[in-house]
């Protein structure tokens, strides 16, 4: 049996996983709202964030856009923050 990845190594994977989602958009939008929120985060709102980043681009960025429903295992007070978009920083 594999020993489990620490909280620190699931909190790494997590960021790299956030950073390279394939487009532009999708990294700044999902890597923004990890680099503004990972730091206060428990082992459930981890858990809650590696849950979204197993779900596709188009579906994750519809939520935080608000044009499409949220799926019940999702809502809560991360995705209301993810919704917020206040924590993109899109350089110029």
């Amino acid at each position: 049996m594999t020993d489990m990845p620490t909280f620190e190594a699931r909190l790494a994977r997590a960021k790299f996983r956030a950073w390279h989602r394939g487009t532009r958009e999708a990294d700044y939008m999902i890597g923004g709202f990890f680099d503004r929120y990972s730091a206060e985060w428990d082992v459930p709102a981890l858990e809650w964030f590696e849950d979204v980043l197993a779900e596709d681009d188009v579906d994750i960025m519809a939520w935080a856009l608000k044009t499409a429903p949220v799926p019940e295992k999702f809502q809560g007070e991360q995705i209301a923050k993810m919704q917020a978009l206040d924590y993109v920083d899109i350089p110029r």
